[in-house]
């Protein structure tokens, strides 16, 4: 594995009433990304929200050309030879999409105002999940075939509430989103959020978010208690947090015993609201973009799975940790039993159903074959014993051996 190179990434500041989205940060400047091959290129760092009179985000002038390290954690290589997510259209909550990206040209509907992103935040995590890769550019989304729904779940800064992801979320499933990523982590629920929760698990919808908010540029201080944030912490929400290039979390982040799945999300790669240039940025809501991502791969190749056998599937392939880290390449190859394709059509699974355990098929063979070797030993059994009858007996004879006698 990689390591990170370079100073380590600046991270987002964070308000307690305010929706703390992912990696990005209130300072400027750039920062440096790393790649498969351990090779750094030094990127400007993505905003999570615009301060003071600070000017929209513009598109980037530099590339990451190598496979970043991120795509490898994933397989991403290995999972596109099954799915694409072709057919699948995800929402995104969060500051807009930029429906003039060319990583997602043509494949952005946006709801109202949501297709211009004058953050970029909304723009970068709708490339981890759909953007497809530029000539001489290794990075691309999960799922780069899907489609997106552009959704604000903040005002054109990108100041959030609970009110506005809420409607958000409502009007992603309204406009056919099959799976719809969050990136908004409040310390409190409510029952605008709860009303959309259950309107999405109505309407079989996955909904993805992250389970913490994204951490200041220095971490968050003093020590802060783990605790649940919502939506993410809700029943039938894939609460998703982030990990760096070594698996761990990254340090000075907010903590939480409720996440269900890790995805990178710490210095990862994406791309901005113009241009073909990319953004560094960090944070939960980064890795919610991926795990949506995997979503629609899933849902792409199993159209039969309900949203809650598609989260089962994809918690149940992944990857052995403190939280499993997701695996699109063993979602996607995962062999399905006829009860977990059969589930759909006796009703809404259970939110706690796992996927069904692979089974390899029964060697009709192997029967006769153990039948037919019987005879073959008893065959074998009878030459040793002869040859050992013929050749050791009249040797021992020759040097004197007798059998020895009973004992009274």
């Amino acid at each position: 594995m990689t390591t990170v190179r370079g100073r380590k990434l600046p991270r987002a500041a964070a308000g307690a009433s305010a929706l703390l989205l992912t990696a990005a940060l209130c300072g400027a400047g750039a920062a440096s990304a790393a790649a498969a091959d351990g090779n750094t290129v030094e990127l400007p760092v993505l905003r999570s929200r615009l301060t003071g009179t600070t000017d929209c985000a513009g598109g980037s002038g530099r590339q990451a050309t190598a496979v970043p390290w991120e795509q490898v954690s994933l397989q991403l290589g290995r999972a596109w030879q099954f799915a694409s997510g072709s057919g699948v259209k995800v929402g995104v909550v969060d500051t807009g999409v930029s429906a003039s990206a060319p990583a997602l040209k043509g494949r952005v509907t946006a709801v109202g105002a949501a297709g211009k992103d004058c953050v970029g935040h909304g723009t970068f995590v709708a490339g981890l999940i759909a953007a497809q890769s530029d000539q001489g550019v290794k990075f691309a989304g999960v799922a780069r075939r899907s489609a997106i729904v552009a959704v604000r779940g903040t005002d054109e800064r990108g100041a959030a509430t609970p009110g506005r992801v809420a409607s958000g979320i409502e009007a992603a499933v309204g406009a056919g989103a099959e799976v719809v990523t969050v990136s908004a982590a409040f310390p409190s629920d409510t029952a605008a959020l709860r009303s959309a929760v259950r309107l999405a698990a109505k309407k079989d919808v996955l909904l993805v978010a992250a389970a913490v908010p994204d951490s200041p540029a220095a971490g968050v201080g003093q020590e802060v208690p783990a605790r649940d944030y919502y939506p993410a912490a809700s029943d039938g929400v894939l609460s998703v947090i982030d990990v760096d290039v070594k698996g761990q979390r990254p340090s000075g982040s907010y903590t939480t015993g409720s996440a269900q799945l890790a995805a990178p999300g710490d210095g990862v790669v994406g791309i901005g609201p113009a241009k073909s240039g990319h953004y560094i940025g960090s944070g939960a809501s980064l890795a919610s973009g991926y795990v949506a991502g995997a979503a629609a791969l899933v849902r792409s190749v199993h159209p039969e799975l309900t949203a809650a056998q598609t989260a089962a599937l994809l918690r149940s392939s992944a990857y052995p940790d403190a939280v499993p880290r997701v695996d699109p390449y063993a979602a996607v190859t995962a062999v399905l039993s006829s009860a977990s394709t059969a589930a759909k059509a006796s009703g809404p699974a259970a939110a706690g159903e796992s996927a069904a355990p692979v089974r390899m098929p029964e060697d009709r063979a192997a029967g006769p074959l153990r039948r037919a070797l019987w005879p073959t030993l008893a065959g074998v059994a009878v030459v040793v014993t002869v040859v050992w009858l013929a050749v050791i007996i009249p040797r021992g004879r020759r040097t004197g051996w007798r059998p020895s006698a009973r004992r009274p």
